[in-house]
């Protein structure tokens, strides 16, 4: 059997242009691989098909360029040469002929090429859509491979031109985000009750996630912190996901906004903040809503006191026998106080273990807790405002802890970024990465794209009908 495959291309008027032959396939006995095509043939077939598409579109083009569309004179060609537009189908080198304006458009006979000044990007918003989305969601090492096996792309694709492709892509998206403000509060309560009813509300769980530093001398060395968030309406219907490179990104709070307002947060809508309460992700919730309420994650506070709880185990003194007893009893009245948010009640009863483990002649395990305690009380005093009745709060079903975080910063920084991954990072290339690893997990990266570039949403749009 032999099967040739040929591509026609005909004018809006109707008439062929040409017919061309791109692949001349023969098969002889079927065997289970024989069967359709493989997947080398798929490849030259889409390739051959693409190179005949886009030569046709570039010689129609440049025909309707050469004539002036004011005073329909021919414009005058300068020269000849080629430009190089990649696509996920292949490398192509077109012919752009370079033209001289019209004496009715321009006196001093500049040429330009019209071709050269339409594909600047020199990349087909296709490709770009796939070397980002893989990247972002593999290593660059993967997505390079990947491409080239089920792709017709020419073998000089290379790592450098995944990780350039990212980094330009997600420049753009920052370049796009509005200015950084303080306060992102607008109207008064009178505009406020005149917006329509609101929709469930939002619950925003904030933390932070490390990452290896490529500045460092080793690995076991140096590492950055990344700000991990994910926004969940009550009701579970929608969620989203951000992060950033928090001493790189110069608009964390623009960027928090934008995510909210993309949930269609309104002025009138209830939004729970919960974080660690460092100083960092404190700054970053607030004046982003009236309505708000600003929790410390309970998991934090817990894990805090069972780190003191297992460090009482080993102080016991010859002269105070019963001492782990007496403080792990107040570790648990401590703990109870929090927990129904008498913050007064817990600072008193940290004073009174501090006191208790500030003594002349304390042993080693006694200064660890000292330390530990010391530290716990300034982290209280930080964070007493947003310190609520996590029991009364567990009783009515409302959250309490940023344990969806904890997924959250394993879905979007460990997997790509620190687990089994060799590589390390800049502070740019970290921030970069996730802008777009982020939307590709919101599944937002096509509509994005889509924006820029319209064609690709009316092909999309075309396919589908």
């Amino acid at each position: 059997m032999k099967i040739t495959i040929q591509i026609t291309v005909e004018s809006n008027d109707g008439q062929l242009n040409v017919a061309q032959e791109v692949a001349h396939l023969d098969r002889g006995t079927l065997r289970p691989e024989t069967l359709g095509l493989t997947l080398a043939e798929a490849r030259s077939i889409l390739s051959g098909i693409e190179q005949t598409v886009v030569e046709q579109q570039a010689a129609e083009f440049i025909g309707q360029q050469r004539t002036c569309s004011h005073c329909g004179h021919e414009r005058s060609c300068k020269g000849r040469h080629h430009i190089v537009f990649r696509t996920p189908f292949g490398k192509l080198r077109l012919e752009s002929p370079r033209l001289y304006h019209c004496q009715c458009e321009s006196d001093d006979r500049t040429s330009f090429s019209p071709l050269a000044e339409l594909l600047q990007e020199r990349s087909s918003p296709e490709l770009i859509y796939l070397e980002t989305k893989f990247a972002a969601l593999v290593s660059y090492g993967l997505t390079v491979e990947l491409l080239k096996e089920v792709l017709p792309i020419s073998q000089d694709l290379s790592t450098t031109t995944i990780r350039q492709r990212v980094r330009q892509t997600a420049q753009r998206l920052e370049d796009g985000l509005g200015e950084e403000q303080d306060i992102f509060i607008g109207g008064c309560q009178r505009d406020w009750d005149q917006l329509p009813d609101p929709a469930a509300p939002l619950i925003v769980g904030i933390d932070g996630g490390y990452v290896h530093a490529k500045d460092q001398r080793s690995r076991a060395e140096g590492w950055f912190e990344v700000i991990v968030g994910k926004s969940m309406s009550q009701d579970g219907e929608s969620s989203k996901c951000f992060g950033f490179v928090n001493r790189y990104d110069s608009k964390p709070k623009r960027r928090l906004f934008e995510i909210l307002k993309s949930q269609g947060m309104q002025m009138n809508q209830a939004v729970t903040f919960l974080s660690d309460g460092g100083d960092t992700v404190r700054d970053l919730q607030m004046y982003l809503n009236p309505q708000a309420e600003h929790l410390l994650d309970w998991f934090h506070i817990s894990m805090r006191l069972t780190v003191m709880s297992q460090l009482v185990k080993s102080i016991d003194t010859d002269d105070r026998p019963n001492l782990s007893a007496e403080i792990e009893k107040e570790l648990e009245c401590l703990k109870w106080n929090l927990w129904h948010g008498n913050v007064h009640k817990a600072l008193q009863i940290v004073e009174d273990l501090e006191v208790a483990l500030d003594l002349e002649e304390n042993s080693q395990e006694q200064r660890k807790l000292l330390k530990a305690v010391l530290e716990f009380g300034t982290y209280i005093i930080s964070n007493r405002t947003f310190i609520a009745n996590y029991g009364d709060r567990y009783r009515h079903g409302e959250t309490i802890s940023t344990g969806f975080v904890e997924s959250a910063i394993n879905q979007v920084v460990s997997k790509r970024m620190v687990k089994k991954q060799q590589m390390r990072w800049t502070d740019p290339g970290a921030h970069l990465l996730l802008q777009v690893r982020t939307r590709v997990l919101n599944e937002e990266w096509r509509s994005t794209l889509s924006r820029w570039y319209p064609g690709m949403q009316e092909t999309c749009d075309a396919k589908a009908a």
